[in-house]
């Protein structure tokens, strides 16, 4: 019996669904987290800049290098636990260290990740969070204080998750040392591997935040060349009516912004794409929570939904009037296209009827052409006449004069009688 044949990309399909597991976190700890995006387009990436810069930093705490071509990496640095994630648009670093520090959200503790080598990534920082994973303390009621200290209150969200064995909290702010902060109190012997899958998924909240909100640039951006775009599209479609304006004229300016429409779509497409993307991994990321509102104040979902969601309607409205605009654009190419074919058949019209009077003189003067050919050939034929009947006009006493009249008109008769003949043939 041959052996099973295997798909080439088996091994590595099911080997994704398992490459990036969550941290296992025992608290209390603390993790820092930096997302690195480049100013480019996905596709255009140089995805070797990004290992050299992860191997520049285990480099310098004599970890083991990554193999080439990893999209994910693991490796204990002192006594952080180092992870290392290639996404499509950006690269993510989370380093995870046991025990807290005396100051909360102390900015000394991101110096895991140098601010030197910070400069030299090869895209811009994104994002930098830290998160602090403390114990729940007896009485529940005493984190408001602690969250009062640490959060600005006016945006402050704060929710029980995972049936209530923990409780996060974040204001999304970036402090003055350019970090956001995040708080977890965790019920004592709440698994680490749960732990870790909070702390992870508040990270991918942050990240895919930002990430989505690079459409609300691009849409603002957006808004403004559709404006001046608009007006324009409307003044030519205004002018179509108008028969002092060339149909020329009108498709060299309809053809100038269309080509500059579909330009837009073009480039706007994909971050439009990418947008509604992360925002659908944002609203999955807290939806897996399964908040509760905590103290009655707002929770993640809530903050999200007054916050975060008006800029993603803004860029899905700039979306649907770019195609919208692109559609208009259509339209008026389409009644472009009807005024040139009705002008042209008014054209034609004349053309039919200019042929019409042309044919009308051409049978007038046909028919003017034939009357002389009659002449004309009646002129020679009685000439030959003549010649064949004088040497009889002295017996019969007539003169040639009298002998020509006697036959012009005969001949002048038969002669028009063939002419007539020769024409219905031809006709």
């Amino acid at each position: 019996m041959p052996p099973t044949q295997d798909h080439p990309q088996r091994y590595a399909l099911v080997n994704e669904l398992h490459a990036r597991p969550f941290p296992s976190l025992e608290a209390p700890c603390q993790a820092v987290f930096v997302a690195f995006k480049e100013p480019v387009e996905a596709a255009s990436r140089d995805r070797t800049r990004d290992m050299a810069h992860l191997e520049e930093l285990v480099d310098r705490h004599g970890a083991p290098r990554p193999q080439p071509g990893v999209t994910h990496y693991s490796a204990q640095i002192g006594r952080h636990l180092l992870k290392w994630e290639s996404h499509t648009e950006f690269v993510t670093y989370s380093a995870f260290c046991p025990g807290l520090a005396d100051r909360p959200f102390d900015p000394a503790k991101t110096e895991i990740f140098p601010p030197d080598w910070q400069d030299r990534a090869p895209g811009k920082r994104l994002c930098a969070v830290l998160v602090r994973v403390e114990l729940m303390p007896e009485h529940r009621e005493s984190i408001s204080q602690k969250l009062e200290d640490w959060f600005v209150a006016e945006s402050l969200a704060c929710a029980e998750v995972l049936d209530g064995v923990v409780i996060v909290a974040g204001d999304f702010r970036i402090d003055p040392a350019g970090n956001m902060r995040f708080a977890v109190f965790v019920e004592p012997g709440t698994s680490p591997r749960r732990i870790g899958r909070v702390v992870q998924r508040l990270c991918e909240i942050e990240t895919y935040r930002a990430m989505s909100m690079l459409g609300l640039g691009r849409a603002r951006d957006l808004t403004g060349r559709l404006n001046r775009l608009e007006a324009e599209l409307s003044d030519l479609v205004g002018s179509m009516s108008d028969d002092t304006n060339s149909a020329e004229t009108t498709l060299h300016e309809l053809l100038r912004i269309s080509a500059e429409l579909e330009t837009l779509a073009v480039r706007f497409s994909f971050r439009a794409g990418a947008t509604a993307a992360y925002e659908a991994i944002v609203n999955d990321r807290i939806t897996v929570l399964r908040e509760t509102r905590f103290l009655g104040r707002q929770t993640f979902a809530e903050f999200m939904r007054r916050r975060y969601d008006p800029a993603m309607r803004t860029v899905k409205s700039a979306e649907a009037r770019l195609r919208q605009m692109v559609e208009r654009a259509a339209r008026a190419a389409e009644l472009l296209r009807t005024r040139v074919d009705v002008e042209r058949s008014a054209q034609n019209q004349k053309l039919l009827e200019s042929m019409d009077k042309r044919a009308d003189l051409q049978l007038r003067l046909q028919a003017t052409v034939e009357g002389l050919s009659v002449v004309a050939i009646s002129y020679y034929a009685v000439s030959l006449v003549g010649y064949l009947a004088y040497p009889v006009a002295e017996p019969l006493g007539l003169s040639k004069g009298a002998l020509t009249a006697a036959f012009t008109l005969p001949v002048v008769g038969l002669v028009w009688l063939m002419v007539r003949r020769i024409r219905q043939k031809v006709h």
